[in-house]
């Protein structure tokens, strides 16, 4: 069992996965994100500073929600995030849509199975009764 404190309100808890908050935390965390959603659907084209204001969460907070893609920019928006390995904006994650295929393709290339060569067969005894036999020295 893996206890640890919550890095919001520092109660111990059992630890399974994910980020180090304890599951009241995630709760409350879960709200803030509805709040933030439903705040963006009704003031559209609002950036990360006024939503991070008006909602009272932090704009780092909001900027990991666009890096898990639970949130992402409209199309039109002039804001972005970058991508990690290319730097090209997106709307949402980590990666752009060619990072993610040519990654994707790595790893299959790197998962398939060599062919195993075939190992020649030993030669077959005819005779079902073939016994084995002995040298004298």
């Amino acid at each position: 069992m893996d206890v640890r404190n919550c890095r919001k309100c520092n109660r111990l808890f059992n630890y399974v996965m994910g980020p180090v908050i304890c599951p009241q935390c995630k709760e409350l965390l879960e709200a803030k994100f509805q709040e933030v959603k439903k705040y963006i659907w009704e003031h559209k084209g609002c950036g990360i500073a006024e939503v991070a204001e008006e909602c009272d969460v932090t704009p780092q907070q909001i900027r990991q929600w666009l890096k898990e893609e639970r949130l992402e920019f409209s199309a039109d928006s002039a804001t972005g995030l970058e991508c990690e390995n290319c730097g090209v904006l997106i709307r949402s994650g980590r990666f752009c849509d060619k990072c993610k295929s040519g990654m994707v393709s790595h790893l299959q290339s790197a998962y398939k199975k060599e062919p195993v060569p075939e190992v020649p067969k030993t030669k077959e005894v005819k005779d079902a009764n073939a016994k084995m036999r002995y040298l004298d020295r």
